[in-house]
C-alpha cells in the first residue's frame, strides 16, 4: 500500500509543479497583455485614432453644411427640380453625422479601453468617409445637371433677390448695437458689435461675388456655379451673424429685465439658508455661516454694478446659487430643495442660454474641431432637457450641465482658433 501511495505521489507532484508553473505563466502573460493594451503608449495610439476620426467627422459636418447650402441654392434658383440624388445624399449624410457625433461624444466621455476606442474611432472614420464620398458624387451630378439645364443669368438674378431679402431682414444692425452700447458696458455688446460688422462685410462680399458672376454670365459657355456657391456661402455667413446679433441683443435685454427678480430670489435663498443653519450642529453651523457670509458679500458686489452688466450678473448669481446648494448639501428637506431649485432655475437657464450663444459664435467663427462641436451639442441637449423635465431639481441640474458644456465648447473653439488641435 505504501509503495502504491509513493508511486502516485512520485507521479502527482511533478505534474502539479508543471501545471502550477504553466498556470502562473499563463496568468502573467494575460496580465502583461492587458497591461500592454492599457499602457500609456496604447492610450496615446488610441487617442490618435480618436483625433483622426474627429477630423473626418468635422469634414463631414462642414460638407453637410455645404450640402444644405447647395440644396437651398437649388430651391432658390430653379425650384429644386434637379437630380434627387442631392437631397438623398443630404439625408444620408445628416443621419451618419448625427449618429457619429453621438458615438464620438460617448467615446470622449467614457473611460473605455484603448482597443475599444480604436474600434469605435475606426467605425466613425469609415462611416464619415463613406458619407463624404456620397456627397461628392451627388454634388458632381448636380453641377453637371445645372450646367445643362439652368441659365447663368437666371441664377444670378435669383441670387440677387436673395441678397436683397437678406439686407431687408437685417435692417440696421448699427441701431441694435447702439441701443446696447447706450445702456450697458462694452462686454455686454462686444459680441453684438462684432457680429454686426461681420454680417455687413459678408453681405458686401456676396454682392461682389454676384457682380463677378454676372460678368461671367455674359458668356454662355461659362459656368457661374462656383461664384454663386461662394456668394451663397457669404449670404449664409451674413445670416448667421445677423442671428448672433439679434440673439445677443435679445438675451442682454432679457437679462436686464430679469435681474431684479434674480437678486431678490438669491437674497431670499440666503435668508432661508440662514434659518436652516440654526438647526445644525455647532460645527456644521459655523462652516455654513462662513460660506453664507462669503456668498452674501459676493452678491453685494454683483448688485453694485449689475445694471451695467446684466448678462454677467445673471451668470454670477446663477453660480452663487450653485455654490449655495453645495454649501447646504443634505441639510435641507426635499421640499426645501424643490423650492430652491424652482427659484434658481430661471436664472440658470438664462445663463446657460447666453453661454450657448457665445459658444455657437465661437465654434462658427473658429471652425472648431470635433471636441468643441461635441461639447456644444451636449450643451444644447442638456438645455433642451432642462426645459422639458417637470422636476425642478432635475431641470436645474441639466441647466448647470448645459452651462458647463457650453463653457467647455467655447474654450475648445478658442483653443482651436489660436492654433491648437
Amino acid at each position: 500500500m505504501a509503495e502504491s501511495v509513493g508511486a502516485i505521489l512520485a507521479w502527482l507532484v511533478p505534474a502539479l509543479v508543471v501545471f502550477g508553473v504553466t498556470a502562473i505563466l499563463v496568468a502573467v502573460l494575460a496580465w502583461g497583455i492587458r497591461r500592454a493594451r492599457r499602457s500609456p503608449r496604447a492610450r496615446a495610439a488610441a487617442e490618435q485614432e480618436r483625433t483622426r476620426a474627429g477630423a473626418t467627422l468635422v469634414r463631414l459636418d462642414d460638407a453637410v453644411a455645404e450640402l444644405d447650402l447647395e440644396v437651398g441654392l437649388s430651391g432658390a434658383l430653379y425650384g429644386g427640380g434637379g437630380p434627387v440624388s442631392l437631397r438623398r445624399a443630404r439625408m444620408t449624410a445628416q443621419h451618419v453625422r448625427d449618429e457619429s457625433f453621438d458615438e464620438y461624444r460617448a467615446l470622449s466621455a467614457s473611460d473605455a479601453a484603448p482597443a475599444d476606442i480604436r474600434r469605435l474611432a475606426a467605425r466613425i472614420d469609415r462611416r464619415s468617409a463613406d458619407a463624404l464620398t456620397v456627397i461628392a458624387s451627388a454634388r458632381a451630378e448636380h453641377a453637371e445637371w445645372v450646367r445643362a439645364n439652368v441659365s447663368a443669368a437666371s441664377q444670378v438674378a435669383s441670387a440677387r433677390e436673395r441678397l436683397a431679402q437678406l439686407r431687408a431682414s437685417m435692417g440696421d444692425p448699427a441701431a441694435l448695437v447702439g441701443d446696447l452700447s447706450a445702456r450697458f458696458a462694452e462686454e455686454e455688446w462686444r459680441d453684438a458689435s462684432r457680429a454686426a460688422h461681420a454680417a455687413a462685410a459678408a453681405a458686401d462680399e456676396a454682392s461682389r461675388l454676384l457682380d463677378a458672376a454676372e460678368a461671367r454670365a455674359a458668356d454662355p459657355s461659362q459656368s457661374v456655379l462656383a461664384e454663386l456657391a461662394s456668394a451663397e456661402r457669404a449670404l449664409r455667413t451674413a445670416e448667421a451673424d445677423a442671428r448672433i446679433l439679434e440673439e445677443t441683443h435679445r438675451l442682454v435685454l432679457q437679462a436686464a429685465q430679469a435681474l431684479p427678480g434674480e437678486i431678490d430670489a438669491a437674497c431670499t435663498a440666503l435668508r432661508q439658508a440662514g434659518v436652516t443653519r440654526e438647526h445644525l450642529d455647532p460645527g456644521d453651523a459655523e462652516r455654513l455661516g462662513a460660506e453664507l457670509r462669503a456668498i452674501e458679500s459676493e452678491l453685494t458686489t454683483v448688485e453694485a454694478d449689475a445694471a451695467r452688466h446684466p448678462s454677467r450678473s445673471v451668470d454670477r448669481i446663477a453660480r452663487l446659487r450653485g455654490r449655495l446648494d453645495l454649501a447646504l448639501g443634505d441639510a435641507r428637506t426635499a421640499q426645501q430643495r424643490i423650492r430652491g431649485a424652482r427659484t434658481a432655475l430661471p436664472g440658470t437657464l438664462a445663463a446657460a442660454r447666453s453661454a450657448i450663444a457665445r459658444a455657437e459664435a465661437s465654434v462658427a467663427h473658429s471652425h472648431g474641431g470635433a471636441d468643441a462641436r461635441a461639447r456644444l451639442l451636449s450643451a444644447q441637449d442638456e438645455l433642451a432637457r432642462a426645459r422639458q423635465v417637470d422636476d425642478p431639481v432635475a431641470a436645474l441640474d441639466a441647466a448647470r450641465r448645459a452651462l458647463r458644456h457650453a463653457e467647455d465648447a467655447k474654450a475648445l473653439a478658442e483653443y482651436s482658433r489660436l492654433g491648437g488641435r
